[in-house]
């Protein structure tokens, strides 16, 4: 056994328990610099994992794989634990004062994507998903106990998110006992199509639905994305939606490839379905927070689309669609916590003339939004090329056309915002104060949108040598 390739969980889970353990015996009024220390600590971690990138071998078997496309997924993880940290200090106070274990929660969620996505085992798939999903529980609940809210929020998902892990447990559990194996690759190589490894795959498949808030397993997002702490809610949104893509990927492409003919049409219109929901629902939504979490579920239409074509091409769209989908949305919900913080209000009408109040928050949130409405040359647009370009060429021409269809429809509620913003009646003139790691968090995503728009080149490079390791 080669300890060398779990270099990188080995790191984050010390510093998830160093962390737990410097927020019990740290005075009260020195807990603060421990999200500075977090931060250093994700910084290294991004830099282990970096120099592990290009590594494929595998641990006790293929029962935990290292390769490219795992090490892609932890590099997203890691940047989105980083920026969520960031936006922390400028928003949950209990994060940043008595309740500082939540940072080392957090990195417990970022350990259980990291094992999540490296899995070549039901078994560890399944241990992943459970350290990440109670994780967000408790997350989502607020530590601090003192935002209603956001306790209903971490109820309703307590509940639902366990209904949704027993169900695709059982069908972890129908599938070996059809196959006689829990290992991945193994069950591809058992041609048995019983009822029995039929059910198991639906249930797989409503699992790994739940976890990407795909249509008619969203219903938890709304008001999860609501009610939850902002931060919370934007890694909840990229990070855990990417872990649930991760997964879905390597079981569906690993474990079942000569059944593809059987359910990528089932897929195809779970994202049709997806796609169609999300928009038209976010459409009237009032609350900003509300309206995010409905466009996160048409993403997660998007993003099955690259599934449907089941193959390198796919994969990759779908790399790099999520590797962007973390700027977009990270920067749209940054503003929202700037914007909570001086209004304390997620209403969408509030948000009049806020380029004049702060031209940094409303420039920004007019990127990501178009950006993830797939308006050139934003980052949007070329991960949405690479989506709709795989699927078409696998012969669902109808998919990309209402995907494309969608897109426009997107751009209607995404300018909605922008015209409160840049054309509302301005009713308070004070200039809105931006904290320097908000400002930093929003400078990044904003810049890396534009940058990656108009120069998709290394990332999409990086996301193809991912995908090539997929295969």
């Amino acid at each position: 056994m080669d300890f060398t390739l779990l270099v990188p969980e080995i790191f984050v889970a010390c510093l998830a328990f160093l962390l737990l353990v410097l927020g019990i015996v740290a005075p009260r009024g020195e807990r603060r610099g421990l999200v500075l220390f977090a931060i250093i600590g994700i910084i290294g971690s991004i830099v282990v994992v970096a120099v592990h990138f290009e590594m494929f071998d595998s641990f006790l078997g293929r029962m935990y794989l290292v390769d490219s496309y795992a090490s892609y997924f932890k590099l997203l993880f890691l940047i989105s634990a980083l920026l969520v940290c960031l936006t922390s200090t400028s928003y949950f106070k209990p994060l940043v004062g008595e309740g500082s274990e939540a940072y080392a929660i957090m990195l417990f969620a970022t350990l259980g994507m990291m094992i999540l996505v490296s899995a070549g085992e039901l078994i560890t798939l399944y241990v992943g998903m459970e350290l990440m999903t109670i994780s967000f529980y408790i997350l989502t609940a607020n530590l601090a106990g003192e935002d209603a809210r956001s306790s209903e929020a971490g109820l309703k998902y307590l509940i639902l998110g366990a209904i949704s892990s027993a169900v695709m447990l059982y069908g972890f559990t129908l599938l070996y006992g059809v196959t006689g194996t829990t290992m991945i690759h193994e069950i591809a190589q058992h041609s048995d199509t019983s009822p029995a490894f039929w059910l198991g795959v639906i249930f797989a498949l409503s699992g790994l639905g739940f976890k990407v808030a795909a249509v008619p397993f969203h219903m938890w997002a709304p008001d999860i994305y609501e009610g939850a702490p902002t931060p919370i809610t934007i890694f909840l949104a990229v990070a855990s939606k990417a872990a649930g893509f991760g997964v879905f990927v390597r079981l569906f492409l690993t474990a079942f490839p000569y059944h593809a003919d059987h359910w990528i049409p089932v897929i195809a219109i779970l994202a049709t379905a997806t796609m169609i929901l999300g928009n038209l629902a976010a459409i009237p939504q009032q609350n900003i927070k509300r309206m995010l979490a409905y466009s996160s579920i048409a993403q997660a239409g998007y993003l099955l689309v690259g599934l449907v074509a089941a193959n390198d091409l796919g994969v990759k769209g779908i790399l790099f669609y999520s590797m962007i989908y973390v700027f977009a949305n990270v920067g749209a919900f940054a503003v929202t916590i700037v914007f909570n913080n001086v209004s304390e209000s997620d209403d969408i009408a509030d948000y009049s003339g806020l380029a004049r109040r702060s031209p940094l928050l409303a420039v920004t949130l007019l990127v990501c939004l178009l950006s993830m409405a797939g308006i050139p040359p934003l980052a949007g647009f070329a991960g949405k090329f690479y989506l709709f370009t795989a699927v078409i060429g696998q012969g669902y021409l109808w998919l990309a056309i209402i995907g494309l269809v969608m897109s426009m429809i997107s751009v209607y509620y995404y300018l909605s915002v922008v015209r409160v913003m840049y054309m509302g009646q301005v009713t308070d003139y004070s200039a809105i104060k931006i904290s320097g790691s908000m400002k930093l968090v929003l400078y990044v995503c904003m810049i890396l949108t534009v940058v990656i728009g108009c120069y998709p080149g290394p990332l999409a490079e990086l996301a193809n040598t991912a995908a090539y390791y997929m295969f």
